[in-house]
């Protein structure tokens, strides 16, 4: 059964940027899109780099260490389509930010 885990507060993470979350023990790398919240697995499928570090360009997420790019919506790589990020439910309540897990 699936439940909602609160990890920050929407005043914690400004557009743009990104931030390291841990949801039972799993690191997860969680973003603002212009006020809007997504979350992926926060290693990178490539290399292992840190993509919480990375730069957005729109709703993709660019790994810093050797620039594979990720949806933030579907994990899908566009660099190298055998590569895929977990993604993950993110859900507001007030300024409450959560992830959902299984």
């Amino acid at each position: 059964m699936a439940k909602l885990v609160k990890v920050a507060e929407a005043k914690d993470l400004a557009p743009g940027q990104g931030k390291l979350v841990e949801v039972d023990g799993q690191p997860i790398a969680l973003f603002n899109v212009n006020g809007a919240f997504h979350a992926v697995g926060a290693v990178c499928p490539h290399e292992g780099g840190p993509l919480e570090d990375g730069e957005l360009d729109g709703d993709t997420v660019i790994c810093p260490w050797h620039g594979y790019e990720f949806s933030l919506r579907t994990g899908e790589c566009s660099t190298d389509p055998d590569l895929r990020a977990a993604t993950f439910v993110v859900k507001t309540e007030g300024t409450d930010v959560f992830i959902e897990v299984v």
